[in-house]
């Protein structure tokens, strides 16, 4: 960001800025493939980058994408955000040169001159406008409206020059305005077919949409008139391989080159193979055990907190996920800003849970669905749930689900339990709150508690207003505190991000919110 820029920065927000870029440090992938992965001294051109995946994307309008194997296929490959965060997740110019916040409440962007969608449409200040006017009318129905909430007005200042203005001082602006659901999208598309970029995305990113084969395969080709460093290679296939030997195979033969779903008992296999190699990062993200607290009998705390007592954790670390990633405290990592190491979550302690139950009235035990996506490790956990659960009575049966269906399923609350995971897509405290807990995100936006609390959503708006980095530190303590009180969920493990690679591809890497970049690739 230049210097001007800078000065010009509310003095809160820079504090915040500074706190959020300690906390959140870098990409912890390991020395030897941070080398592997930065590309040779000799650049390569050409050959199609063969990507592949446990499931497939649900859609591709960033408007109403909701989780990251969807985000994936597009973030900063067919779209773009005004602003971008590095390998450090520091905030950087993308779409817009430089930005300053001229009060409280009005920011404005410069934006880059002489780019064109994909489709031929001029990028400018009305493309803005009408990105931001799209997602936050209510007539679109976009489940990232909330996200957007505090934005009043998306102003043209002149076609090169945009200003948000907002209901209310909003500290990780810049945070939301980088993450996927802040993608500029094509005016021409919005105003001739909308629904059609469900399908079919039209951005100003280095790859073009070519086709998607539902259940198979999303391709994309190189960007040939791209504005900025265009792609070394020619483009890119996101293949669907829901096997997880298979994929691995596949990169040992040759006939696909990263996998980012790696089934972490396979990763002694990885390791001691010649023409594999692993890139590990640290995420954002948090995998827990959530409950629908508006479903009988787990409407009832006691019987939350009961379930809580009767799961041990660490067994699930260490059992199911090889200790990749670390034991979780709360619904926020460690690298999110917000996060606090003073949020206890419960105990194992089988007593405890059935005397819960008994003073809950469910003495003689009772009978739950847990629900979880097909993933091999979600699975296993929930067999380990179960397993756990018996001990006071408690019947588990697990529903195993496509991972649209599974979207699908918890989006309308079909279910009494289940395994989730929150990728964390700004590294903010605010993303984490807002979406997982507010009335307002209720359903698809990722509150799937269906948790409403007037005082909780009281302090998610506080803390989303407030300046001062260290009083919005302490609102989400107690926040985090007061939802581990009520037994919301039960904090599983802090993710670490993992992609086995062949070695013949260089120059990608994995950011903290789990999308894989891939513009730098170069393929041997």
């Amino acid at each position: 960001m230049s210097k001007n820029v800078t000065k010009r920065w509310m003095k809160g927000f820079l504090i915040w800025a500074i706190v959020m870029l300690v906390l959140q440090g870098c990409s912890t992938a390991s020395t030897k493939e941070e080398s592997t992965s930065e590309g040779s001294s000799s650049e390569k051109k050409g050959g199609t980058l063969i990507v592949t995946r446990l499931s497939d994307a649900t859609k591709l309008d960033p408007h109403f994408i909701t989780d990251i194997p969807s985000a994936n296929v597009v973030y900063q490959k067919v779209y773009e955000t005004l602003v971008a965060p590095d390998k450090n997740m520091e905030i950087q110019p993308k779409l817009a040169t430089v930005w300053k916040q001229l009060d409280d409440v009005t920011w404005e962007f410069k934006l880059q001159e002489g780019i064109s969608f994909h489709d031929g449409a001029p990028f400018n200040a009305e493309a803005v406008k009408k990105t931001f006017d799209r997602v936050t009318n209510p007539a679109t129905g976009s489940p990232q409206a909330e996200k957007f909430s505090m934005i009043k007005e998306t102003k043209v200042m002149d076609d090169t020059t945009v200003q948000f203005v907002l209901k209310y001082p909003y500290a990780p602006l810049l945070s939301i305005l980088a993450s996927q659901e802040g993608s500029i999208l094509s005016p021409k598309a919005i105003d001739e077919n909308p629904e059609g970029l469900s399908q079919h995305p039209i951005g100003t990113g280095p790859f073009v949409f070519d086709a998607w084969k539902t259940g198979q395969e999303i391709s994309l080709k190189k960007n040939d008139t791209y504005w900025g460093k265009a792609p070394s290679i020619d483009g890119v296939v996101f293949k669907v391989v829901p096997e997880d030997s298979t994929r691995l195979a596949m990169l040992e033969t040759g006939e696909a080159h990263i996998t980012d779903q790696v089934p972490v008992a396979e990763l002694d296999r990885i390791e001691a193979s010649k023409g594999m190699g692993i890139y590990r990062a640290e995420g954002l993200a948090v995998e827990y055990v959530g409950f629908n607290v508006k479903k009988k009998p787990v409407d009832n705390v006691k019987v939350r907190q009961a379930i809580s007592h009767a799961i041990e954790r660490e067994a699930i670390i260490s059992g199911i996920y090889n200790n990749v990633g670390t034991l979780a405290n709360s619904a926020m990592s460690p690298k999110v800003f917000g996060y606090s190491e003073n949020v206890k979550p419960y105990d194992y302690d089988v007593n405890q849970a059935k005397e819960l139950l008994k003073e809950a009235g469910y003495e003689d035990g009772l009978s739950l669905t847990l629900l979880t996506s097909d993933r091999k490790e979600r699975i296993s956990m929930a067999e380990v749930i179960q397993s756990q659960l018996k001990g006071i009575g408690v019947d588990i049966k697990i529903q195993v689900l496509e991972y649209g269906a599974y979207i699908d399923a918890i989006d309308k609350g079909d279910h009494d339990l289940f395994i989730g995971g929150w990728g964390n897509a700004t590294g903010d405290g605010d993303y984490n709150q807002y979406s997982l807990f507010h009335t307002a995100s209720l359903g698809a936006p990722g509150n799937h508690f269906y948790y409403s609390n007037p005082d909780v959503d009281k302090m998610i708006e506080q803390a989303r207003q407030e300046q001062d980095p260290e009083v919005r530190k302490t609102i989400y303590e107690q926040l985090l505190q007061k939802e581990m009180d009520d037994a919301v969920y039960i904090p599983i493990r802090n993710y670490e991000h993992l992609a086995a690679h062949t070695k013949s591809v260089e120059g990608f890497w994995l950011n903290a919110a789990n999308y894989l970049m891939i513009n730098e690739v170069t393929i041997k």
